[in-house]
C-alpha cells in the first residue's frame, strides 16, 4: 500500500474519478469526507474513473472529525497554497495519510492553523493563478513521495 489519499469535501466528480484511477494505479487508497458536491455513483465520477472504481478501496466519512476520530493515530501531510514548506520536504513514508481541500476554497481554516507543522505547498511560478487542479496536485504529491521511497 502506497498512500492514503484524503479528499475533504470533493466537488468535482471528475476530479475525484481521476484521483480514484491514480489511487488505483499507486497501490493507494482514497478517503472522501462528505459533504461531497456530487453522487458517488456519478456518471462523470465514473466515466473519469473508467471501469477501474469497482476495484478502488475507497472509504466515505460523514465529516472532518469523523475522519479525523477515526485516524488519530496515524501519519499525516496537508496540501494548501498557504502551506512554508515544500511538498518535496515532505517526510514521506508508507501508508501515510496525503490530506486535500475542496476544489473551490482548500483545506478549512481551522485544519490549516491545527496542522500548520505538516502544511505543505506545491509551488506556482505564475500570479495569475490562484492554485493548480486538484487532480494534478494530488498526482504531483503521490509520485514525489514513491519517488523518494523507492
Amino acid at each position: 500500500m502506497a498512500f492514503n489519499i484524503v479528499l475533504v469535501e470533493p466537488e468535482i466528480p471528475n476530479n475525484t474519478g481521476n484521483i480514484g484511477r491514480l489511487t488505483l494505479g499507486t497501490d493507494s487508497k482514497l478517503h472522501l469526507i462528505k459533504p461531497l458536491g456530487f453522487e458517488v455513483d456519478d456518471k462523470r465520477l465514473k466515466r473519469a474513473g473508467l471501469d477501474y472504481w469497482q476495484h478502488l478501496k475507497v472509504f466515505t466519512y460523514e465529516n472532518t472529525d469523523d475522519f479525523f476520530f477515526t485516524h488519530s493515530d496515524k501519519k499525516f501531510a496537508f496540501f494548501s497554497s498557504h502551506g512554508t514548506k515544500h511538498y518535496w520536504e515532505i517526510p514521506f513514508e508508507k501508508d501515510m495519510f496525503l490530506v486535500f481541500g475542496k476544489e473551490s476554497v482548500g483545506l478549512s481554516k481551522k485544519i490549516i492553523e491545527e496542522n500548520q507543522n505538516r502544511l505543505y505547498k506545491i509551488p506556482l511560478y505564475s500570479k495569475h493563478i490562484r492554485s493548480l487542479n486538484l487532480a494534478n496536485s494530488v498526482g504531483i504529491v503521490v509520485y514525489e513521495g514513491l519517488r523518494q521511497m523507492r
